[in-house]
C-alpha cells in the first residue's frame, strides 16, 4: 500500500487531494506525499507514521532527544548537510541515524562504509532535523564547507602590504552561487527566527552574526573558518543594496527587497568601517508581521480608552515617546488604522516609510534634494488635510511647523526621544520652541517600552521572595508570578514575543499652566501623577501579576518612577 493510500485509508486526506498532489508531480521522482505537504494538505507528522508503517521504520520525536555532540562529530558533516542524517544514538555495533528521507539508500550504504557499524534508520521530522543541523553547525554550513572545498590552499607567507585590486575578484566571488546561497540562508534564518536586525561583524580573528529578537541581540552558531569568506559575504550585500564595492572607508546606507517564503521583505542596510574590515547592520522591515490593531499593542483597557479618544479629537498634537525600537512607529500605524477613513485626507513624512498603508498618502524625506520634515509639513497645509503624521520631531523649525498646523486645525501625530511623558514638553521648550505654543497645542503624550512575553510552552509559575523584588513592586503575601524555564520553541530564552508597556499623560489646565511656566519634568510628572497618570513601571508591574511578563524585563527597560 502506498503513502497516499495509507494517509487516505486513515482519513487523514481526501481523494481530491491526492488527484492534485499527482496532478502537480512534475516528474516521476518527486514524491506524492512531500507534494501533500507542501500544499499544505496533510500534516508532516501524519506523513511520517504513514511511511513508518509502510516501511516498518520507528518515527522518534527529535524534540525530546537529547543529542550527543560528541556523537555529531564523529558524523561525516557532507551527510549531516547534503543527505539531512543525524546521529541519535551508537552501541557497540549499531549506529541510529534520524533521517527525514527513508528512501536514501545510498546516504545509508556510504554511512556504513565510513563507520564500519550497522545503520539502523529512524524517521525524524524534516523540519527538525533542519533545526539541529543550524543548531549545532551553524547557518550555512553545508555551503561553508562546499566553498572551503573549492577554495585553493592558503599559501605558507602572504604580503600583507602588497597593493592589488581586489574589487574584480570581490565581485566575482560574490556572485558566486555558493555565496549567494549563503547570504540567503542569513536572511532565512533571520526571518525563521523573527529577528528585526541582522548584524555582521568583523573582528581579528572572528566574524559575528548576530540576530535582534525580541529587542535582544542574540549570538548565532556559525560554522569555523567562515571569517575567510567576510569580504565575499560583505560584497554580495552591497551589490544587493545598490552600493559601492569598491569604497571601503566611508559608511554607506542603502537597502533592498526579497522574497522569502513567500512573503515580500524589505531590507535596510547600513555599512561602517571599523578596525577589521566593514560592519554591517540589516533592519528588517517585514510588512505582514507589523501589528495594526489598537487592541493588541497591550494597552490597558483605561489608557486604551483614553487614546482612542485622543486620536478621535479634531486637532491638536499627539506626542509619542521612548527610545529607538520601542514600537512608536507601530503605534502611530495602527492609530492611523483606526482612524482612517473615506471622511477624512492623511498625509505623513516619514524618515523612511517602514510601512504602506492603504487610504493614507505616505510621503518619504530625502535630504539629498532638501525635502525634509519641516519642508514637506509646509507643502502639506496646502493639500487640504485633516491628519498628519511626523515621523519625528529632532529640530525647533519642525517643531514649530507642526505646532502651528495643529493650531490652524489639523490633528498631527509625531514622536519624540525622550525617556517618559513628562519629559516630552521640557524637550520641546529646550528646542527653543515658545512655552505658550506647546502648551497651547499639546494634547496628550504617549510613553512606552516593549518589554518581552513569557513564552507560552514553558511557562511555570514560582513564589517570589519579596526582599528581591523593588519596593514599589505592591504584591500580596503568596501570590504566585511567572516565568518561562527555556525550550525549543523560544531557543532556551524563556521569552516569546513582545507586547508594550504605556503611560499616557492627557494635559489638563494645570498642566498648562506648569508648560507655560517652564516647569520641570518632575514637577510636571509630579502633578500629573495626581491627576491620575500611572507610570511604565506600574503599567508593567500590572502585567507581571497578569503573567505576560517577567519582573526582570520591566527592570530593564524602566528607571524608578
Amino acid at each position: 500500500m502506498s503513502v497516499g493510500e495509507i494517509l487516505l485509508e486513515r482519513g487523514k486526506i481526501r481523494p481530491e487531494h491526492l488527484q492534485a498532489a499527482q496532478a502537480a508531480r512534475k516528474n516521476p521522482q518527486e514524491r506524492i506525499d512531500q507534494i501533500l505537504v507542501r500544499m499544505g494538505f496533510v500534516e508532516e507528522r501524519d506523513v511520517l507514521e504513514a511511511l513508518g508503517e509502510q516501511m516498518s521504520i520507528s518515527v522518534v520525536d527529535l524534540t525530546q532527544i537529547a543529542i550527543d555532540r560528541d556523537l555529531l562529530k564523529l558524523m561525516p558533516t557532507r551527510l549531516v548537510h547534503k543527505r539531512g542524517l543525524i546521529p541519535i544514538e551508537k552501541t557497540a555495533d549499531t549506529l541510529r541515524v534520524a533521517t527525514a528521507d527513508p528512501f536514501d539508500f545510498t546516504a545509508l550504504d556510504e554511512l556504513r562504509m565510513l563507520t564500519g557499524l550497522k545503520v539502523e534508520a529512524v524517521l525524524a521530522s524534516a523540519t527538525e532535523i533542519q533545526r539541529l543541523i543550524r543548531q549545532h553547525f551553524g547557518v550555512g554550513g553545508s555551503t561553508i564547507d562546499e566553498m572551503i572545498e573549492d577554495q585553493p590552499e592558503e599559501e605558507d607567507v602572504e604580503l600583507l602590504s602588497e597593493s592589488v585590486d581586489e574589487n574584480g575578484d570581490l565581485v566575482e566571488m560574490a556572485q558566486e552561487a555558493t555565496v549567494v546561497r549563503l547570504v540567503n540562508e542569513i536572511l532565512t534564518e533571520a526571518i525563521r527566527d523573527k529577528a528585526s536586525d541582522i548584524h555582521i561583524e568583523p573582528y581579528e580573528h572572528d566574524l559575528k552574526i548576530r540576530y535582534r529578537i525580541d529587542g535582544v541581540l542574540q549570538n548565532t552558531v556559525l560554522p569555523p573558518k567562515i571569517e575567510r569568506f567576510q569580504a565575499a559575504i560583505i560584497s554580495r550585500i552591497k551589490i544587493m543594496s545598490n552600493l559601492n564595492i569598491a569604497e571601503k572607508r566611508l559608511p554607506q546606507d542603502g537597502g533592498f527587497k526579497a522574497r522569502i517564503h513567500g512573503r515580500e521583505i524589505d531590507f535596510r542596510v547600513s555599512i561602517i568601517p571599523t578596525g577589521y574590515g566593514e560592519a554591517v547592520v540589516m533592519r528588517i522591515l517585514d510588512r505582514q508581521s507589523i501589528n495594526l490593531s489598537l487592541q493588541q499593542l497591550g494597552m490597558g483597557s483605561d489608557v486604551l480608552n483614553q487614546f482612542e479618544r485622543l486620536i478621535r479629537m479634531p486637532h491638536g498634537i499627539i506626542l509619542v515617546t521612548g527610545p529607538t525600537g520601542s514600537g512608536k512607529t507601530t503605534t502611530l500605524y495602527a492609530a492611523l488604522h483606526t482612524i482612517v477613513s473615506d471622511e477624512i485626507k492623511i498625509l505623513t513624512i516619514e524618515d523612511p516609510i517602514e510601512y504602506y498603508l492603504d487610504g493614507i498618502n505616505q510621503v518619504q524625506t530625502s535630504e539629498k534634494i532638501g525635502l525634509n520634515f519641516s519642508r514637506a509639513l509646509r507643502s502639506f497645509l496646502r493639500h487640504d488635510p485633516d491628519v498628519i503624521l511626523v515621523g519625528e520631531i529632532r529640530d525647533r523649525e519642525t517643531a514649530e511647523v507642526a505646532i502651528n498646523a495643529s493650531l490652524t486645525g489639523h490633528l498631527v501625530f509625531s514622536t519624540l526621544h525622550t525617556n517618559d511623558s513628562s519629559g516630552a514638553t521640557t524637550r520641546l521648550l529646550d528646542m527653543g520652541v515658545e512655552p505658550f505654543l506647546v502648551s497651547s497645542s499639546v494634547e496628550g503624550i504617549l510613553a512606552q517600552r516593549l518589554v518581552r512575553t513569557i513564552c507560552p510552552h514553558c511557562r511555570e509559575e514560582y513564589k517570589p521572595d519579596r526582599d528581591a523584588l523593588p519596593q514599589d513592586f505592591v504584591i500580596d503575601k503568596g501570590q504566585v508570578l511567572y516565568r518561562g524555564v527555556g525550550c525549543r520553541e523560544c531557543r532556551q530564552i524563556g521569552y516569546r514575543g513582545r507586547v508594550g508597556i504605556y503611560e499616557l499623560m492627557l494635559i489638563d489646565d494645570e498642566l498648562r499652566e506648569l508648560i507655560v511656566q517652564r516647569a520641570s519634568a518632575g514637577r510636571i510628572r509630579q502633578v500629573a501623577m495626581q491627576h491620575g497618570l500611572r507610570l511604565l513601571r506600574q503599567d508593567g508591574w500590572d502585567k507581571v501579576l497578569a503573567g505576560h511578563t517577567t519582573c526582570e524585563e520591566v527592570l530593564r527597560v524602566t528607571n524608578v518612577g
